[in-house]
């Protein structure tokens, strides 16, 4: 990856670990699968004015439909139903740690299903360091969560799979601009969303948060997915699926660091070993360190 493509994952990375911020906030009265509706929804409605406003133009969606529904079921609705359901019995700790996972899956199906994306050692020994990384973080609080039924580990480790192949999916989107796959992708998403929202929980109460929560909604709809996915696209059409995955390494990073600045909380010592395992775990990724010495 260049500096720019760095650049963008790192400002990525800070989006999403900001995203827990506003989800906190929003969980407290608005259910799970109405929370997931409202982000989609926002977001695409948002692009759609972009799009009108400044272009390009969505009919560049139209000849993909098929595949932004199966890009919207990889990397929305399978994923973020499957983190939802292991968390019910699983900690937050172990949950991290699965879900960084994500870039080793990552690397093996993109092996299997691309020509220009193989294993390389330093990709492996850098995911290898990431987890690690990700599980010295969470310290003391990974083993108490160590704990929970195996079919709740398995959805946290299907969503990252989850993740894996919809980034191979992403890659079929040659020359159509990232607007209009976030676009396309979070239409899709809450088309798919409505008919679940409605069977599961039905209209009523859906609107009934109260102020301060709509406004949580509307920043986790606005800057952490439709902002953000414009981000994502981006870096999948310039540095490949793998390097896109890495994200998942940088969130937990960025989501304790603004829990210091602007929650008071204190950074134990473990966590800024786990930070630094990640931070050289992308550094071996990069490489050009390596190559240059």
């Amino acid at each position: 990856m260049n500096a720019a493509d760095w650049t963008k994952l790192l400002i990525l990375g800070a989006i999403w670990g900001g995203s827990f911020f506003f989800a906190r906030i929003a969980v407290a009265e608005i259910p799970p699968l109405n929370l997931v509706l409202f982000r989609v929804a926002i977001a695409a409605l948002a692009l759609h004015v972009y799009l009108l406003a400044f272009g390009p133009s969505f009919r560049l969606a139209f000849p993909y439909t098929g595949l932004f529904f199966l890009l919207a079921a990889l990397n929305n609705v399978l994923p973020f139903s499957l983190i939802f359901a292991g968390q019910t019995e699983l900690g937050a700790g172990l949950a991290s740690v699965l879900n960084a996972t994500t870039p080793f899956w990552t690397i093996l199906v993109a092996n299997t299903l691309t020509s220009d994306e193989k294993l390389s050692w330093n990709k492996l020994a850098g995911v290898g360091l990431g987890i690690a990384g990700t599980a010295l973080m969470i310290g003391p609080g990974l083993v108490s969560s160590l704990g929970g039924p195996v079919w709740a580990k398995f959805a946290l480790i299907g969503a990252s799979i989850s993740y894996a192949f919809a980034l191979i999916v992403a890659r079929k989107f040659k020359g159509v601009p990232s607007e209009v796959i976030a676009t396309g992708q979070l239409t899709c998403s809450t088309v798919i969303m409505i008919p679940i929202v409605l069977l599961t929980n039905g209209p009523a109460g859906l609107f009934s948060a109260t102020g301060p929560v709509w406004l949580a909604v509307l920043a986790l709809a606005l800057l952490s997915t439709a902002f953000a996915y414009i981000l994502y696209f981006s870096i999948v059409a310039s540095a490949g699926a793998t390097n896109a995955s890495l994200v998942t390494l940088i969130v937990p990073v960025s989501a304790m660091l603004l829990g210091t600045l602007f929650l008071q909380e204190r950074l134990e010592a473990f966590e800024l070993a786990g930070m630094a395992f990640i931070g050289i775990g992308l550094l071996v990724i990069d490489g050009r360190l390596f190559r240059r010495r």
